[in-house]
């Protein structure tokens, strides 16, 4: 069989990559529960129809389907991988309305599936980890302050493994939605769409389809890209907006409830989590079913990478027409996180195996002994493996080494009068060996299990 040719966009770590990338997920999912978030698991498909509903998707779905289907199989049967988590969210708050308890605090980590063109960063199967609080008919404010904030939290723990610091850029639909109606536009979603581009084309291109593509005049044009220039990170952030709106005769009723809602968040940020929190007037989220808060978030310094987590407050995607359950999330995209931990040898895995000690078998004949005290290790919980062949002792050691396994187990030889010596264990890092019983010693807690740390 011929070398497979890697899929790009599919990304398979290591396993020391495997392992910093457990630690970032057992990290966040700590953070969240700390914070009362409950875990929930959804299924990987959603009816097509469903997918979507909200936002310009259709291009990213997988779609689906068998080899062969069934006879008289109908086209609105047709089923695709979920893009985000977020409608499958909404779909099963609406399915389980009646069994949980709102507002309703939850967090999901799972794989998602997209198909768009994949580069540094961007794949076509990674992992999210998302928050979300959802209310049933209402959700007050305080909660779209409090969400970015656990997020920071959670980013922020990882600090110490090498992450670099990060950067929360917020918006809010209302302002812009108000601002775009006072200078005459109705297109909004369009608008929003433009702009969001503005990171990946410039403001001249975006001009341009401003015009071409929402009906904008040039001055339209110009003063949507004054506004999207705006940013700062304390509340004169918002007279700077209410500035120029008023230059434009753009002042409305929406823009002033955005406004006292961005200028909250940007308000608590400053205290709970000083410089982490930025207004960013540019910050729009492509997708429609957004309506108020909107975050995206980069690292210091790797700014290039794009959003690394973004979400938003949303009103009506999760609503059967009676009931409305309003919710506000963040996504964080776990698998390009960890792409750049490393691609950029920030973070790295103090051993690519879980054994902290490996048991040298002196021959076949004496593999039970071996096998014995791996069993007495693994009782309290020390990870163990049991070397594959009795080979000489020094070609055991080069297999430990190989491994990345620190300790080394020598059972107690038996002498010429029956008795059995002790056994002995050897660090073989340092070379140090001492005798040991499988019943009391322990490796130092620095080895016990691999750990993450920054690299260098």
């Amino acid at each position: 069989m011929a070398k497979p040719t890697p899929l790009s966009g599919f990304p398979e770590w290591l396993p020391d990559g495997r392992i910093v990338e457990q630690h970032v997920l057992d990290t966040l999912r700590h953070t969240f529960e700390l914070h009362g978030f409950a875990g929930i698991e959804t299924r990987a498909v959603e009816p097509l129809d469903q997918l979507l509903r909200k936002g310009e998707t259709s291009k990213e779905v997988y779609l689906l389907s068998r080899l062969q289907e069934e006879p008289g199989q109908s086209s609105d049967k047709q089923l695709g991988l979920h893009f985000d988590l977020t409608v499958p969210f909404a779909r099963y708050v609406l399915e389980n309305s009646g069994r949980i308890a709102f507002p309703f605090r939850r967090y999901q980590i799972q794989k998602v599936w997209r198909g768009e063109r994949p580069q540094e960063g961007r794949f076509r199967e990674f992992v999210q980890a998302d928050i979300d609080i959802v209310g049933a008919g209402e959700l007050p404010y305080h909660f779209e302050v409090e969400a970015p904030l656990v997020m920071a939290e959670a980013l922020g723990t990882l600090r110490e493994i090498g992450l670099p610091p990060v950067r929360i850029l917020v918006n809010n639909r209302k302002v812009a939605e108000g601002f775009y109606r006072g200078i005459g536009l109705e297109d909004v979603e369009g608008v929003l769409r433009q702009i969001d581009k503005l990171d990946k084309i410039g403001p001249e291109k975006v001009s341009e389809l401003l015009v071409t593509e929402c009906g904008a005049s040039e001055d339209q044009a110009k003063a949507c890209l004054a506004l999207a220039s705006i940013s700062g990170s304390d509340v004169g952030v918002v007279e700077e907006v209410r500035a120029l709106a008023a230059s434009h005769g753009a002042v409305t009723e929406l823009l002033e409830t955005g406004l006292a809602e961005l200028g909250a968040l940007v308000e608590a940020a400053a205290r709970r989590a000083p410089g982490v929190v930025v207004a960013d007037l540019k910050i729009a989220r492509g997708l429609d079913y957004y309506t108020g808060s909107v975050y995206e978030t980069v690292l210091v310094g790797h700014e290039q990478l794009g959003s690394v987590c973004s979400g938003g407050r949303y009103d009506t995607l999760a609503s059967d027409g009676k009931n409305t359950y309003p919710g506000v999330g963040l996504s964080i995209g776990v698998s390009r996180l960890v792409s750049r931990l490393l691609s950029a040898g920030l973070a790295e895995a103090t051993r690519s195996v879980p054994s902290a000690v490996l048991v040298a078998v002196v021959s076949e004949e004496e593999r039970a002994a071996s096998d014995a005290v791996a069993a007495a290790l693994r009782a309290r919980d020390i990870p163990v493996e049991v070397a594959p062949t009795a080979a000489k002792f020094g070609k055991q050691i080069k297999y430990a080494d190989r491994r990345g396994i620190p300790f080394v187990w020598f059972p107690g030889a038996a002498g010429e009068d029956g008795t059995v010596g002790a056994d002995q264990v050897k660090d073989i890092r340092s070379g140090d060996q001492v005798d040991a019983d499988a019943t009391t010693w322990a490796p130092p807690s620095g080895d016990l299990w691999p750990r993450v740390v920054p690299r260098g």
